[in-house]
């Protein structure tokens, strides 16, 4: 069932509301990545001189450019974990859209849904975006105690976050605050396992770019299933 909401998502990503948000999806994202990218960049010219010194050596010239082609490579590392906050943020800013979209496509014949006041979804952004940082770094400490199952505690980890996230504004659109909140612990093992499947590829390089749309479409299919919609 879950998998058959992700492939009614993706047989929509060609919806020209859904390339729209892609693009402004990818552009937020990169954006990002840049900005992070020059700070580091930034930091290492002051850190770093342009030739050292060493003993039996003399001087070198080339480890600050060493330097910076290894903070390329650092980068693309951090943006596995980059793209999960970012994917957080399309709850606040993408998703009604990318919603609104799956509905008149699949679920036309239901009444247009209220809009969310702006400042309770950013309210709810903002604190979820805590959240996620917050049990990230607790969780960075965990990592190297779990050697090679760190990525599937990666997963899990953030997959019950961004399910119980993404579901919950998908659900909150249609049915309140407090009913989303009561059909998400009714189907808690469901939600965290398509959040797992969501928070996978987005260590994946290039496709995490993609996944936060096909989150907020599979998740708003998901809501719909299981509230008996039609």
């Amino acid at each position: 069932m879950i998998f058959g909401d992700f492939l009614k998502a993706l047989g929509q990503l060609t919806d020209r509301r859904f390339l729209k948000v892609v693009l402004l999806g990818i552009a937020l994202s990169l954006a990002l990545l840049f900005a992070v990218y020059a700070g580091f960049v930034q930091l290492l010219d002051w850190l770093t001189p342009e030739t050292l010194t060493l003993p039996w050596v003399g001087e070198v010239t080339w480890v600050h450019d060493l330097l910076g082609w290894g903070s390329i490579l650092l980068m693309i590392g951090l943006s596995v974990f980059l793209m999960v906050p970012v994917a957080s943020a399309f709850t606040g800013i993408f998703l009604d859209e990318v919603a609104e979209a799956v509905e008149d496509r699949h679920y036309p014949a239901l009444p247009p849904a209220p809009r969310l006041p702006v400042y309770e979804t950013l309210i709810d952004s903002v604190n979820f975006f805590g959240v996620l940082v917050a049990v990230n770094v607790a969780a960075l400490l965990l990592y190297a105690f779990v050697g090679p199952l760190a990525p599937l505690m990666f997963w899990a980890v953030n997959g019950y976050l961004l399910g119980r996230e993404y579901f919950q504004m998908a659900a909150m659109r249609r049915i309140g605050r407090q009913g989303a909140r009561d059909l998400r612990k009714r189907c808690g093992g469901q939600i965290w396992v398509a959040g797992m499947l969501m928070a996978a590829p987005l260590s994946l390089p290039l496709v995490n770019l993609v996944i936060p749309v096909l989150g907020a479409a599979t998740f708003t299919h998901m809501f719909h299933r299981l509230n008996g919609d039609r």
